[in-house]
């Protein structure tokens, strides 16, 4: 099962690029229900700060958020335009800008026109280039590289492709993961999100009176993800998707009763398994990938260069 994680505090050092936010006058941020300008600025493709911008906007539901997102931004004249309009809209500045020019500017600027200001690579790099005495390369969008590592997480998506919904038992045995669960249990979501971890799974849908193929129980068992649901949260789903089609939503896929009986059967048959079982009722697909990342020891190595 997946294990407990401790949480580190960490004190960071200030920097001299870094913006003085106390100087900022906080009176203006606290108008209730005013709109909030997030500008999101970088030289490469921009996802750092974007992930970032959505886990603090996450925060607060109720907040009028308006997002700038300005991607391959590499000259003073593109980044002094985007800067501009941060200004007139007393908007919130996050970029990931790695060329020296760029980067002093944009800090600068906003210093200079109390704008509130997150760089969030140099910081970091300053810190690692100051420990081990070796100045970083520089490179534009470094972290996104054509090589062996990402054709292999191209080989992984085009595997989970391959054996979605069951389509060839023959990769389960090829498998690093198969996820299981009887249909909406977001079986294919999660193998393509955890495919773009350069982890290859395949999954198969579970149906009462349907025989599993034996691959399965040929498997290792802690290679097997169990999913379950609630009846109610399926039978939403479900409903939903018959009107998406434009059919009647009450339906032999969408009762309540079949429901819970196929529940019951995959639920039952994970324990024959003695598998991983995630209830994903009120997880999300990346909380989900996590949990089972840990708990069978995988490694994200998405992000190896």
């Amino acid at each position: 099962m997946p294990k407990n994680f401790a949480i580190k505090i960490l004190k960071f050092k200030s920097y001299p690029a870094s913006v003085n936010y106390s100087s900022i006058d906080k009176e203006k941020f606290m108008t209730k229900n005013s709109t909030i300008h997030l500008y999101i600025i970088s030289d490469s493709v921009g996802d750092t700060s974007v992930k970032i911008a959505h886990a603090n906007m996450a925060q607060f539901p109720k907040v009028n958020f308006i997002f700038h997102r300005k991607s391959f931004v590499r000259s003073l004249d593109v980044l002094k335009i985007q800067l501009e309009k941060a200004k007139k809209n007393d908007g919130l500045v996050i970029h990931t800008l790695i060329e020296k020019e760029l980067q002093r500017y944009a800090n600068n600027f906003c210093i200079s026109n109390g704008l509130f200001c997150q760089d969030l690579l140099i910081p970091v790099i300053t810190e690692i280039s100051n420990r081990i005495g070796v100045e970083p390369i520089r490179q534009l969008g470094a972290q996104h590289q054509l090589n062996k590592n990402y054709f292999k997480r191209i080989k992984a998506i085009e595997f989970a492709v391959k054996y979605d919904d069951g389509k060839d038992p023959a990769g389960f045995l090829k498998a690093d993961i198969v996820i299981l669960g009887i249909s909406r249990t977001s079986k294919t979501p999660l193998s393509l999100f955890l495919a773009n971890k350069n982890i290859k799974v395949a999954n198969l849908p579970i149906m009462p009176y349907v025989e599993v193929p034996e691959e399965i129980w040929q498997m290792d068992s802690k290679k097997i993800v169990g999913l379950t649901n609630s009846a109610d949260t399926i039978n939403a789903i479900r409903a939903e998707r018959m009107r998406a089609y434009g059919l009647d939503e009450d339906t032999d896929y969408s009762n309540i009763e079949n429901i819970k009986a196929e529940l019951k059967y995959a639920n039952d048959l994970y324990k024959k398994l003695d598998c991983l079982i995630i209830n994903t009722e009120k997880l999300s697909i990346e909380e989900t990938a996590t949990l089972i990342l840990d708990a069978l020891n995988l490694e994200d190595t998405s992000y190896n260069l």
